[in-house]
């Protein structure tokens, strides 16, 4: 049986939102661009962005440890194998015309689609090389 290992997929999904965060802050000169359209949006504030932000990037990291085991190929194709899926149909079908943006964000500037595909693909370096796939010959001795 295969399992999460919580603890690396948390630091995963931390680690891989802070180099989406700093290859953001190359590409915008912002900070916490993200963090800042989701406070703003919601009208909860920059606080609660940030809070939000990081959650997703811990949850994106605990569905990719799930699923990892099921994708074709090795690690690192796994992990880009789940970050474009994710980009194209979370970002760019959902986020960004949800935020007004366009599909894929074009309407806001056509370098979109490139500037969050690259974002993500950095966000997967983590996932790489901390998601492992341990296998547990008997998962009810497993205690955690």
């Amino acid at each position: 049986m295969k399992t999460i290992n919580w603890k690396n997929a948390v630091i995963a999904g931390i680690l891989g939102t802070i180099l989406f965060d700093l290859l953001g802050l190359l590409f915008t000169g912002k900070w916490w661009d993200i963090p800042g359209i989701l406070g703003a949006k919601t009208g909860l504030g920059l606080a609660y962005g940030v809070i939000g932000h990081y959650s997703n990037g811990i949850l994106l990291s605990i569905l990719y440890a799930g699923i990892a085991p099921s994708l074709w190929g090795p690690k690192w194709a796994r992990a880009i194998t789940f970050i474009i899926g994710e980009t194209i149909a979370l970002v760019w079908l959902f986020m960004l015309p949800l935020l007004g943006a366009g599909v894929a964000g074009v309407d806001m500037d056509p370098m979109m689609p490139v500037i969050t595909l690259l974002r993500h693909l950095v966000y997967a370096i983590p996932l790489i090389f901390l998601i492992n796939y341990d296998i547990i010959p008997n998962a009810k001795s497993v205690k955690n």
